[in-house]
């Protein structure tokens, strides 16, 4: 009973987390191996909250000298995960609009050049950019416009 008011508020935080996580679980498209993560996580926290000297007695058998000790070495590690993770989402759509914006680029290069001179049925219109990159691609769709 003694801690009975900060359980309360630290099971509810996660209860809450996890209601926010449902709600935006159709939305935000995860995938499934991050769903059950999260669920873990959520359970291994309550469970962690009502039950904190399991914690000290797990992180005994590991060898780390307390359970506050464990948590946050493993907060360290989760952040980290989910730091990289950002990292390589960020780098992902970087990349699919810098391919956007090429591709936008030569289709409004080729209208443009098709009002200024007219439309040549011998000259291919360039497709879009290859998703490997600026390669083969973009050389063939400049000398189009060239021509």
């Amino acid at each position: 009973m003694k801690y009975f008011w900060i359980q309360l508020l630290l099971i509810a935080g996660s209860v809450s987390m996890a209601l926010v996580f449902i709600r935006t679980w159709g939305q935000a498209r995860n995938r499934a191996w991050k769903r059950i993560a999260f669920s873990v996580f959520v359970v291994v926290n309550v469970y962690a909250v009502l039950r904190p000297t399991d914690v000290t007695w797990v992180a005994h058998r590991l060898g780390v000298g307390r359970g506050t000790d464990l948590v946050l070495y493993v907060m360290v590690l989760a952040m980290g995960f989910l730091t990289l993770n950002t990292f390589l989402r960020f780098r992902s759509l970087e990349k699919k609009l810098t391919d956007l914006a090429r591709t936008v680029a030569l289709n409004e290069g080729v209208r443009h050049n098709e009002e200024r001179l007219g439309t040549y049925a011998d000259v291919p219109r360039p497709a879009a950019p290859a998703s490997a990159g600026a390669g083969s691609g973009a050389n063939a769709d400049s000398e189009t416009v060239k021509a």
